[in-house]
C-alpha cells in the first residue's frame, strides 16, 4: 500500500492540467481519484495473490511479507477481496465515465469503457492467470500505459472533452515515474523472480543496465516536465516542479550504489511520494 501516493499522482496532474486550460470538473476529478485509488489497492491485491498462487512469493522473497504469504490471509479469502475491488473498481469507473462523457458522442464512450475494462484486466493479469504479463518483462509497458498515458491524458479529457497534443509531456513525465517505482521493486526481488521464473525486464536485462535504465526513467521524467513549461512557458513559478530533483536524483544514487537488493525496499516508498510531490508542485505551478 507504500504505492497508494503513486495512485493519485497521475489523476492530479491531470486535473491541474485540465484546470489550467479551463475545463476542470469536480465530480471527475472525485470519481477518478477513487477509482485510481481502487484500481491500485486491486493490482497490490491480486499481486498478492498471484505471486503466491504461481510460488514467487517463497521464503527467499526479499520484500515485506504479504499477507497470504505469511499466512494471514487465506488464498480464497484474498480471491475475495479481489473479485470485491475489481467490482468497487467498475463501479466507480462506470460512474466516472457517465459523469465525464455528458454531452459528447456515443464514440467517445464506447472508447472509455474499454479503456476501464482494460485498466481492470491489466491490474489483474499481472501476476494472475495462465499466462501473466508481468511475467514476461511487459509490466513497464503496462504501467507507463496506464499509470501515465492514460491515467494523466485520460483525465485531462474527461474534465475537458478535448485533447492538446502536449498534453503527452505530463503524462510521459508520470509514466516514466510510475515505471520507475516498477522497476525498484523488480531490481529488490531480481534474485527471487529470477529463481521463480517471474522474468521481468530487470531479470531480463540484468542490474547493471537496470540501474542505468532507472537513471533514464527519472530523468526522462524531469525532461518531459520541463519540455511541457517551456512550451506553455508565462512565469518562472512554473519550475516549480524542479524542486523535485533532488529527491529524484538521491533515488538514483542509492541505486547506483546498492550492492544488496532488500536495502532498496525503502526507496519505492520515497520514490512514490517524490512522484506526489513532482505532480502537486507541477500543477500548481501552472496556477500561478
Amino acid at each position: 500500500m507504500r504505492t497508494l501516493p503513486l495512485a493519485l499522482s497521475s489523476v492530479a496532474l491531470g486535473s491541474f492540467v485540465a484546470f489550467y486550460d479551463g475545463g476542470f470538473n469536480l465530480k471527475v476529478a472525485v470519481l477518478a481519484g477513487i477509482t485510481t485509488l481502487f484500481l491500485q489497492i486491486l493490482s497490490n491485491l491480486a499481486n498478492d495473490y498471484g505471486d503466491s498462487k504461481h510460488g514467487v512469493d517463497s521464503e527467499n522473497r526479499v520484500g515485506p511479507l504479504r499477507a497470504v504469504q505469511s499466512g494471514k490471509i487465506a488464498p480464497k479469502s484474498m480471491k475475495k477481496m479481489v473479485i470485491f475491488f475489481i467490482v468497487l473498481s467498475l463501479i466507480t469507473g462506470l460512474w466516472l465515465i457517465y459523469e465525464g462523457t455528458k454531452g459528447i458522442p456515443p464514440l467517445y464512450v464506447l472508447i472509455f469503457l474499454a479503456l476501464g475494462f482494460g485498466a481492470v484486466a491489466a491490474a489483474v493479469k499481472y501476476t494472475i492467470g495462465e499466462n501473466p504479463y508481468g511475467y514476461s518483462g511487459f509490466g513497464d509497458l503496462f504501467v507507463f500505459l496506464f499509470f501515465g498515458l492514460t491515467g494523466v491524458m485520460g483525465t485531462y479529457f474527461l474534465h475537458t472533452h478535448a485533447l492538446k497534443w502536449e498534453t503527452l509531456l505530463p503524462a510521459s513525465a508520470m509514466g516514466f515515474l510510475a515505471t520507475g517505482v516498477l522497476n525498484l521493486n523488480n531490481m529488490r526481488d531480481r534474485v527471487n523472480d529470477a529463481s521463480s521464473g517471474k522474468n521481468t525486464l530487470v531479470v531480463r536485462m540484468g542490474i547493471e543496465r537496470a540501474k542505468w535504465y532507472h537513471l533514464f526513467l527519472l530523468s526522462g521524467s524531469v525532461m518531459a516536465g520541463l519540455a511541457y513549461m517551456i512550451i506553455n512557458y508565462h512565469t518562472p513559478f512554473q519550475m516549480l516542479f524542479l524542486l523535485t530533483i533532488p529527491m529524484l536524483w538521491l533515488n538514483v544514487a542509492g541505486v547506483f550504489k546498492n550492492t544488496i537488493p532488500g536495502e532498496l525496499d525503502p526507496y519505492l516508498r520515497k520514490l512514490a511520494i517524490a512522484s506526489l510531490l513532482f505532480s502537486i508542485s507541477f500543477g500548481i505551478g501552472l496556477l500561478f
